[in-house]
C-alpha cells in the first residue's frame, strides 16, 4: 500500500482555513479535557517546538477553558431560561454586560476571544442590531469594525450619522468558529440578552441589519428583500419601537448592485429621524 505524500504548507494553511483555524491566541496548544490539575504537568512537557510541517503560525485557536469533568453543561432549555432569568436582573447596561461575561449556558462563549457587547452612544435614538461578530470584531470586542463596518461607517455618514449618535450591538455577542451561521439554539440562548440591551437603550428606531436578526427580532418568516423598507413595532413589554429592517453590509459588498436599495431605507431612516426633532 503506498502512503500518501505529507501535505504542504499551502494544504495545511487550506484545512485550517476550513475547520474555522483563523488565528492563534496561544504559545502552546492547550488540552481542555484534562482536568487542572494532570493538565499542567503534561503540558508542561509539551511546550517542544512544533514539528516543522505545523509552523507556529497555524497552531489551532486555543478556546477558553471549558467546565471540569463531571460538570455537564446546561441543556439548550435550561439555558435558556437561565438567559431569560439573567437578563432580567439586568438595571443597567453596565451590569448586563458583567452578567453575560459570566454566562456559561451559550457554548459559543469557550470558543470566542471575547465578548462582542456593544460600540457607539447608549443615549443614540437609534440602535442597529446585526447577527454576529466576525474575525475582526471578535479580536477587538466591538461589532462591525471589519470590510462591513467600514461600509456601515460610510451608509452611516451618507445621512449624517456616525458612532457618535447611533448605538450598534448583535443578537450573538460571541463569535460562532469560523463565521458559521449560529444555530436556531444559539439564537434562542443569547435572544433574551439583546432583548433587555434593546429595553436599556430604548431607543426611537430600531435598524435590523440583515435576515437572521430582522427574523429573530421582528418575529417573521418572510426574507429580507421582503421585510426591508417596511415599518414594524417592536414591542418591548412597555412600548413599542419603530423598526426598519435592511440589508446587511456584508451582503451589500457581495451585491453591490443592491446598495440603490439600501440608500432608499437609509433615507427611509433621515426622514423618520428627523420627525423626531
Amino acid at each position: 500500500m503506498m502512503l500518501e505524500p505529507a501535505p504542504s504548507l499551502q494544504q495545511l494553511l487550506a484545512f485550517y482555513l476550513d475547520a474555522g483555524v483563523d488565528c492563534a491566541l496561544n504559545d502552546e496548544p492547550v488540552n481542555r479535557l484534562l482536568d487542572d490539575e494532570v493538565a499542567a504537568p503534561i503540558q508542561a512537557e509539551q511546550r517542544a517546538p512544533a514539528p516543522p510541517s505545523l509552523p507556529d503560525t497555524i497552531r489551532p485557536l486555543a478556546p477558553r477553558p471549558a467546565p471540569a469533568l463531571g460538570t455537564a453543561p446546561p441543556s439548550p432549555d435550561a439555558a435558556i431560561v437561565s438567559a431569560r432569568e439573567a437578563a432580567a436582573t439586568a438595571p443597567s447596561l453596565e451590569a448586563l454586560r458583567a452578567l453575560m461575561e459570566q454566562f456559561d449556558g451559550c457554548a459559543l462563549r469557550s470558543t470566542a476571544t471575547r465578548l462582542v457587547f456593544a460600540d457607539g452612544n447608549p443615549q443614540a435614538r437609534i440602535m442597529l442590531v446585526g447577527e454576529a461578530p466576525g474575525r475582526e470584531e471578535d479580536i477587538e470586542g466591538l461589532p462591525f469594525v471589519g470590510r462591513s463596518g467600514k461600509l456601515l461607517d460610510l451608509m452611516l455618514a451618507a445621512i449624517g450619522l456616525d458612532r457618535s449618535k447611533v448605538y450598534i450591538a448583535n443578537v450573538i455577542p460571541w463569535r460562532p468558529p469560523g463565521n458559521r451561521t449560529p444555530t436556531p439554539q444559539e439564537t434562542q440562548i443569547c435572544l433574551p440578552f439583546i432583548k433587555r440591551q434593546i429595553e436599556l437603550v430604548d431607543p426611537s428606531i430600531l435598524v435590523t441589519l440583515g435576515n437572521p436578526s430582522t427574523q429573530t427580532l421582528l418575529s417573521t418568516r418572510d426574507g429580507i428583500m421582503r421585510t426591508r423598507g417596511r415599518w414594524f413595532d417592536y414591542d418591548t413589554g412597555t412600548r413599542a419601537i419603530r423598526a426598519l429592517p435592511t440589508l446587511h453590509p456584508a451582503y451589500l459588498l457581495r451585491q453591490p448592485t443592491y446598495k440603490r436599495l439600501a440608500w432608499q431605507d437609509l433615507r427611509a431612516i433621515a426622514t423618520a429621524l428627523a420627525a423626531l426633532d
